[in-house]
């Protein structure tokens, strides 16, 4: 996801949306354990995609 569309949700979106991709994030890591990954990328991304969420949601808490 791009950071703009990030800033655009709001703390508690941002939180849900976190959530369900550390529930990716899991099943994605079963998968490459198990051989089953079809694209080993999809782990980096995925992980690149929660920091940038953890981050926005850390501007928007010091911005209050």
């Amino acid at each position: 996801m791009k950071a703009k569309e990030l800033r655009a949700m709001s703390v508690a979106e941002l939180e849900q949306k976190a959530k369900d991709l550390k529930k990716d994030l899991f099943f994605l890591r079963m998968q490459h354990a198990t051989n089953q990954l079809d694209n080993p990328v999809k782990l980096a991304a995925v992980k690149k995609d929660i920091a940038r969420i953890k981050t926005i949601i850390r501007e928007k808490e010091t911005a209050i």
